[in-house]
């Protein structure tokens, strides 16, 4: 049990830092194509968050923020590439990098939360594959 409430407060932190790159960059997008694309991975990412958040309240437990240290650096990366550089070009490589990341750290935490039941680990690559197909998106601003 707690590999599986491990692994989806992982996915809940990961969910939570796509949501906030989102939100931090959306309104310097120029293409309107783009922003609708992102406002579309908002919402997959905000309904998956729902669904991980129904399975932790079955066991009683919150999500996870991400680490404070981590959104910070985020954050402060994204305002200092777009204040020398307010382009798609800038947000469509900072998307991919973040997705990049994600995707990273959740294979790495399937693997080490090898008890995590099915359904968990159902909805890490849910996740997984979101950040894929949101990485692959991004590709055509680049």
């Amino acid at each position: 049990m707690s590999d599986t409430i491990s692994l989806l407060k992982e996915c809940d932190a990961g969910i939570k830092m796509g949501i906030e790159a989102i939100n931090e960059v959306i309104e310097h997008v120029k293409d309107k194509e783009f922003k609708q694309k992102l406002v579309n991975y908002k919402k997959d990412y905000n309904f998956l968050q729902d669904e991980i958040q129904k399975m932790l309240d079955r066991f009683d437990k919150d999500g996870k923020n991400p680490n404070p240290i981590a959104k910070g650096m985020s954050k402060m990366k994204t305002a200092i590439k777009l204040s020398f550089n307010d382009t798609d070009v800038t947000i469509a490589d900072l998307m991919t990098e973040g997705c990049n990341m994600g995707v990273k750290s959740l294979n790495k935490y399937l693997n080490e939360y090898k008890k995590a039941d099915d359904k968990a680990k159902e909805l890490a690559k849910k996740l997984i594959r979101l950040m894929d197909n949101q990485e692959f998106d991004m590709r055509k601003y680049l």
